[in-house]
């Protein structure tokens, strides 16, 4: 009777155990499970943070396609659009160069820098308020994009503001207005006289839209207005490259 009781005993401990054992290997496979949770959850937030633009990076590749233009009456901003051996076609709004083209004169001034390149109004479209100025000097082109961004989206403007070249604002794509038979994009990077002209560019730096003008007022703030690339591209001038609507 004693040599059961000691048997049941023995195999009652061994039972325990193998339930401690068993209890323990549960609690590992919960804890690795939240683990790769976690990892992955690492991951996606790298991955997130990694396709993030890098605006700096934006500005720093943009800005060599993007000057300043003089007229001798107004400033303003324009940017290359295509460029060969023969020379660059600079987009810029028509109004920076009214004064100019409307006194039967086509000569303005292209100015980066220190650098100025003598150019000539070669096209204009008054009721889309754009102009393309070509000079004899073969410069960096700007991609463009005709597709319509979503509101929200992340865009940045590169222009002369009061003639300060190379300035650069970010914002967002506000929304879409039709005014006085014309298509706007509505942005809220802020802009000032001497922007007109300039870029507006997505986080790839692809050219969007053309800064045309701005709400002005008391208590007013970032609603600005830029030409879609697509009317430039569809009924003015031929861009090159790109994505299409």
């Amino acid at each position: 009777m004693v040599a059961a009781a000691l048997l049941v005993g023995v195999a009652a401990a061994g039972g325990a155990a193998w339930q401690m054992q068993h209890a323990d290997g549960q609690a590992l496979a919960v804890e690795a499970v939240h683990v790769e949770k976690l990892q992955a959850e690492l991951d996606a937030l790298e991955k997130q943070v990694a396709s993030r633009p890098d605006w700096a990076v934006v500005a720093s590749q943009t800005e060599p396609s993007v000057f300043t233009v003089e007229t001798g009456r107004a400033l303003g901003s324009a940017w290359v659009l295509h460029a060969d051996s023969s020379g660059s076609d600079l987009v810029t709004n028509f109004h920076v160069v009214a004064d100019t083209w409307t006194s039967g004169q086509t000569d303005v001034q292209i100015l980066q820098a220190d650098r100025s390149i003598p150019g000539q109004i070669v096209r204009v479209d008054e009721i889309d308020d754009l102009a393309v100025i070509h000079v004899l000097v073969q410069l960096p082109a700007l991609e463009t994009d005709q597709r319509r961004l979503q509101v929200g989206t992340a865009v940045m403007a590169i222009g002369s503001p009061l003639g300060l070249g190379g300035t650069a604002s970010f914002g967002y794509v506000s929304g879409y207005r039709s005014l006085e038979g014309s298509d706007y994009m509505q942005f809220s990077a802020p802009i000032s006289p001497g922007n007109s002209g300039g870029p507006i560019v997505d986080q790839q730096g692809r050219v969007v839209g053309v800064a045309s003008a701005k709400f002005v007022g008391d208590g007013v703030e970032g609603l600005g207005l830029a030409i879609p690339i697509a009317v430039a591209c569809i009924a003015f001038v031929r861009c090159p490259s790109g994505a299409a609507q």
